[in-house]
């Protein structure tokens, strides 16, 4: 379906295609799938990294391995600040076919239907949370809850834990207990209360949407899926988007060009797609012509606005047996075994199980803290690094913190790493609310109904009781939740710093939209893949109704 473009004096030459889409995660492998069902348009799929063929990819428990590994993650660390005690955070991204969803934890968790309704509130025609529900229920495969809100067709599995531990049992009895309602549906009706995570799991393997989505669609002829494939620049014609230059395996002598005929559409993620905007000479006009990159277009948007949670662990001593014990020789031979015959296993397990989704304070309108809780104690609170003794964990974060970071090119070297600066908690009231949620955390962890399992509290240690002494103890062991959005944000053009429309489309540019979480106004109420990939699942729709009615 590809051919080579035919050549005027200085016009890039390559392959064209109709579509060139970069990034193959949450929702670029959906857009590719989409733009590509119908057999009318050609596509093309750029992938930085390489295909997922490691078994750990596939395996839920897998993440511990390849959470970090830079084969198949972009290894990205934020910035010193001094609300991270001068520490630099990683916030790796995937880097591979499903992109973050072929490493992340697997959760899928939509938020709140006042997120949405929120977005729209900014000028964004069509993204509230009736306008969204259609394409979150699009992508589902789902068994149970409200047909209402459930998808029962999709691609997506979406599963409920299937291993049952005492301990969550004990934890979510004494959320109970102190007036969290149990809660058997956090994505229907309201996401308030407690319960068990949903996860995209099914028969023990990770549904990545590389899984899900690219599998078959990858055998069409109409579809060019290219790993390896790192986009450098941005290809345009005036301000028109004409295709992408990208290098084989970050190789600066291997350049070529795909061009476009109709969109360059980019998914490259909160980090990835403000640097490639910024490569290719849409930016900030100041910061561009201090690095010596040609201007395209000025955007002062494009790299602001980024938001992440924050989030904290505590780890308590149990007298009973926890996930600790179940890693290592003997016992970790009989989990393999159970996953191996479908049977419940820690091996087809996200890294957290159950959810608590509450507020800080009681006079608030809605839940304004995630937490979630696991029968295993993580060293210093890092999910992956379990401790040496049996112990649980209650982390907690705030839905939706109102600290605001950047994204920046260093250089016009495409392959340097940006500045990542998101500015953590330097929201008076981000700090108040962590702090309200650690006093939660612990008070769950103190329950009548869990109380009679814990010996000690490790971590922060039950000395540490002041506003000073927690916000201290959040500074020195708070870490990234990976939940990076909002840097190439959707806005009106009176928004300043808007860089998409309602329609995905990059102001001022023309042919170039953005589908990925860097596009979210606000950040969600939740873990952000599910909404990313209703971003990729709406944007599908806005291309090709444009190109239909065209």
């Amino acid at each position: 379906m590809s051919n080579k473009a035919n050549t005027t004096a200085n016009a890039p030459t390559g392959e064209r295609f109709d579509y060139v889409i970069v990034g193959a995660g949450a929702a670029g492998a959906i857009l590719a799938n989409r733009l590509s069902e119908n057999g009318k348009f050609s596509v093309c799929l750029l992938e930085s990294g390489p295909t997922d063929w490691h078994p750990f990819l596939h395996i839920p428990a897998g993440f511990i391995k390849t959470l970090f590994n830079p084969a198949f993650t972009w290894p990205f660390e934020t910035e010193a600040s001094e609300m991270t005690n001068g520490r630099r955070i990683p916030v790796p991204q995937g880097r591979t076919l499903g992109g973050s969803t072929s490493i992340n934890g697997l959760v899928y968790n939509r938020g709140q239907h006042a997120d949405y309704d929120g977005w729209e509130a900014l000028g964004n025609k069509g993204w509230s949370f009736a306008d969204v529900l259609p394409y979150f229920k699009r992508s589902e495969l789902r068994t149970g809850g409200d047909d209402l809100y459930r998808g029962r067709g999709g691609e997506l599995p979406v599963s409920d834990i299937d291993w049952i531990h005492p301990l969550c049992e004990a934890f979510i009895a004494g959320a109970e207990g102190i007036g969290i309602p149990r809660n058997p549906d956090y994505n229907g009706a309201t996401q308030e209360g407690v319960g068990y995570f949903q996860r995209t799991i099914s028969r023990g393997w990770r549904m990545s949407t590389s899984n899900t989505f690219l599998r078959a669609a990858k055998q069409r002829k109409n579809l060019s899926v290219r790993t390896n494939a790192q986009a450098t620049r941005v290809l345009f014609d005036g301000k028109r988007a004409i295709g992408v230059e990208y290098a084989i395996k970050r190789d600066i002598n291997s350049k070529r060009n795909v061009l476009a005929n109709k969109e360059v559409i980019l998914c490259c993620g909160a980090i990835n797609t403000p640097r490639l905007l910024q490569l290719s000479g849409v930016g900030a006009a100041t910061h561009l012509q201090q690095l010596g990159i040609p201007l395209v277009h000025h955007l002062p948007g494009v790299g602001e606005h980024l938001s992440d949670h924050y989030s904290v662990r505590l780890v308590a001593r149990v007298n009973c047996s926890t996930m600790n014990e179940l890693v290592t020789g003997v016992n970790l031979g009989m989990q393999i075994a159970r996953w191996t015959f479908k049977r419940p296993s820690i091996m087809a397990l996200s890294p957290s199980l159950v959810h608590y989704f509450w507020k800080s304070r009681p006079e608030l309108a809605s839940a304004d803290l995630q937490g979630v809780f696991a029968p295993a104690s993580y060293r210093e609170g890092y999910v992956g690094m379990l401790d040496s003794f049996p112990g649980i964990t209650a982390g907690v974060w705030q839905h939706r913190p109102e600290s605001l970071g950047y994204v920046r090119i260093k250089s016009a070297q495409p392959f340097e790493d940006p500045v990542i600066q998101p500015n953590y908690l330097t929201h008076e009231n981000d700090r108040r609310v962590l702090i309200d949620g650690i006093r939660l955390a612990r008070k769950l962890l103190q329950t009548a109904e869990l109380k009679q399992f814990v010996e000690n509290e490790t971590l922060p240690g039950a000395a540490l009781t002041s506003d000073d002494e927690l916000l201290d103890f959040a500074r020195r062991f708070g870490v990234s939740s990976y939940h990076l959005n909002g840097t190439a944000h959707m806005g009106p053009q009176s928004d300043p710093l808007a860089v998409v429309d309602d329609q995905l489309r990059v102001h001022g540019l023309q042919s170039l939209r953005i589908a990925d979480s860097s596009v979210m106004p606000k950040m969600p109420s939740a873990n952000i893949c599910a909404a990313t990939m209703m971003i990729g699942e709406k944007a599908s729709d806005l291309i090709l109704q444009k190109t239909i009615g065209a």
